[in-house]
């Protein structure tokens, strides 16, 4: 196995330790064979892809970044059934050596359950960390399969995807006046957990021994062992991506089967997220009598099937929910508009949510409370931002006052209303009743803290990313770099130093030079340090990844300001 010309196995210069990984080179010698992959699967030459995706699997670089990733992500605290964690540099390392395909044998699955807003439970499945790192190493060869074949209108789980470019399709699809006016909303019965085995082994286009051993790994629970005969499980960082291949070709196929022309004239239209989908069409017999029939023989064929209780067909009219929002059409001025709103039961389940807060935290700080409670409420308001909100979120404010007005007045059984209020609420700028109060910060200064207000969020249209996007062609690179820098900015707008210092470094890591993203996270680093006599200003601040920011202390190295660029501004 050769990488930038040397065999991976005779480097004696190659790192010796974690912090001494080049990142940078990392980066860019996986890149670059997933450039590969992608264009000799657009060219259909499989014999060369089978060829780059052994490649990639056996490489280092490949190996050092899905050890990487699956000790930054969320679950790097949470072990499997081996209780093994990767928490120190030197078990990172020595891990990397561990990712071998020859005598690899999966251990069963920690199986948790997690509450869902229906009242049932989603069951999880919890691989170890070496499996979680076998997977994050076959995805990065898959990974550019999976999106060069995926439906143009697939949004979940997909590179710089959300459910806000499903909302932006859906509004461009039903907006107009000469819309289609009947709509399918599907859902998939257990769509994880009844998976066909056997399918998935023919069509998932990578190692079908380490595939199957994956999905035969079966469940501990309880300290049982149980067969896993179907399903790829929830909580594998591969299964997202298995799910998706499943259900490429709704779109496609389906229109492939209609006839691109008589698709056309009928108003077919598929936008899919994860296993929710929506199809549109010009009648009601249209969606049941040809859609709805193929659609569950499409399933079939993959061991699925639609969930009786959530696949109905509605008139836009009526309206409709998909993913957290309500789509319908209202009569104005002789003409009816689409108008997208937070659903109801978003809304109420958002609110329980909210209530379960403040109910935890009878006897806690008003300033603790208020910052549990901030970042949730920020959350919703900008999930909701792109569409029609303005009475939700006002809604939601006078539901969250009474209730916080419910908690003070419980604190104090024996006081006036006139001397809580007064404790509690604050009249700020032209505000009356905001909860708020004085805060003292890590330096010992005293700031005013107040009580997210959902209805100062403005309304903000959402840019839909290009249902051609692929982030592994390098045509679309320009496209992508604009839209990771646009959404990260969008997600730090109230975090405005944050984002001055992202803005600064072009969104790349001072240290090793790749993009900070969601995903990877970040650290605020001080040049000088605090202890020094370094001061808190921006220009002796810079972000860095948490591997970076670890490997500059261990190794004592030193960073400095990037130069201003130009072009900085309009990125």
């Amino acid at each position: 196995m050769k990488e930038h010309g040397l065999s991976v196995s005779a480097l004696p210069d190659g790192p010796q330790h974690w912090h001494d990984i080049d990142w940078c080179r990392v980066q860019r010698n996986v890149r670059g064979t997933q450039m590969r992959i992608a264009k000799a699967c657009r060219e259909n030459n499989w014999r060369k892809v089978k060829s780059l995706q052994r490649m990639l699997t056996r490489s280092r670089s490949a190996r050092f970044l899905a050890v990487r990733r699956v000790t930054e992500n969320q679950g790097k605290r949470t072990a499997g059934v081996d209780r093994v964690l990767w928490d120190t540099p030197e078990a990172k390392f020595a891990a990397t050596s561990q990712l071998e395909p020859r005598g690899y044998q999966p251990h069963p699955l920690k199986r948790v359950y997690i509450p869902k807003a229906n009242g049932k439970e989603r069951p999880l499945g919890i691989p170890t960390m070496l499996d979680r790192a076998m997977q994050a190493l076959y995805l990065l060869a898959l990974a550019p399969i999976a999106e060069t074949q995926a439906d143009p209108n697939s949004y979940g789980f997909r590179t710089e995807r959300s459910t806000h470019d499903a909302m932006g399709q859906l509004f461009l699809c039903l907006s107009k006046e000469v819309s289609p006016q009947w709509v399918l909303e599907g859902d998939i019965e257990g769509c994880f957990d009844n998976i066909n085995h056997d399918w998935l082994t023919r069509n998932v286009p990578m190692d079908k021994r380490v595939l199957r051993k994956w999905l035969k790994a079966g469940v501990i629970h309880k300290g049982q062992l149980s067969a896993t005969e179907a399903g790829t499980p929830q909580g594998g960082i591969i299964s997202p991506t298995l799910a998706n291949i499943a259900l490429d070709g709704l779109e496609s196929a389906l229109k492939q089967h209609l006839g691109k022309t008589r698709a056309r004239t009928l108003k077919i239209n598929v936008v899919r997220y994860a296993d929710d989908f929506v199809i549109t069409g010009q009648s009601k017999e249209v969606l049941e009598t040809k859609v709805r029939p193929w659609v569950e023989q499409f399933l079939v064929t993959r061991g699925l099937k639609l969930s009786p209780e959530k696949t109905r067909i509605t008139h836009i009219d009526s309206g409709f929910d998909f993913l957290g929002w309500n789509f319908r059409k209202y009569p104005k001025k002789g003409k009816r508009i689409l108008l997208i709103k937070p659903s109801k039961k978003n809304v109420k389940t958002f609110y329980r949510k909210v209530k379960e807060i403040i109910s935890d935290n009878k006897t806690a700080r008003q300033e603790n409370l208020i910052r549990l409670l901030n970042p949730v409420l920020r959350g919703w308001a900008l999930y909701h931002q792109p569409v029609v909100a303005k009475k939700a979120f006002s809604l939601m404010d006078h539901m969250v006052f009474k209730a916080l007005w419910r908690w003070a007045i419980r604190r104090h059984p024996r006081k006036g209303l006139t001397w809580i209020r007064a404790k509690y609420f604050r009249t700020i700028g032209l505000r009356n009743w905001a909860f708020a109060t004085t805060a003292t910060d890590e330096k010992g200064n005293k700031r005013e803290i107040e009580l997210f207000r959902s209805a100062g969020v403005k309304v903000k249209r959402h840019k839909k990313i290009s249902a051609e996007y692929n982030p592994f062609d390098p045509t679309h690179e320009e496209e992508g770099e604009k839209l990771r820098m646009l959404r990260m900015l969008d997600k730090l707008k109230y975090r405005r130093q944050v984002a001055t210092l992202f803005t600064q470094q072009r969104g790349l890591c001072v240290l090793c030079n790749t993009p900070i993203s969601k995903e990877t996270g970040w650290h605020d680093h001080h040049i000088v340090y605090r202890s020094q006599g370094g001061n808190d200003s921006l220009a002796n601040r810079v972000l860095l990844h948490p591997e970076c920011h670890q490997r500059l202390h261990a190794r004592g190295l030193k960073v400095s300001k990037p130069a201003p660029s130009r072009g900085l501004a309009k990125a």
